[in-house]
């Protein structure tokens, strides 16, 4: 598995820890909202900044 992968993971499972969502439904607003993509062509700058500021980052998005 690909380390962009393994963060996108982390990030789906952070996010759903933190507002009590489903696996899947995190996984498909991940998906509609464009944060998967946006994570994985992002990811050498968001990986260094940490999950925390990635999930304030994608809020917008997710609205």
């Amino acid at each position: 598995m690909s380390r962009k992968l393994e963060f996108l993971i982390y990030c789906i499972e952070e996010y759903k820890r933190r507002n009590g969502t489903t696996g899947r439904a995190t996984y498909d607003l991940f998906e509609r909202s464009g944060a998967e993509r946006y994570i994985i062509d992002h990811y050498d700058a968001l990986h260094t900044a940490g999950v925390e500021y990635t999930l304030d980052d994608i809020m917008p998005m997710m609205a």
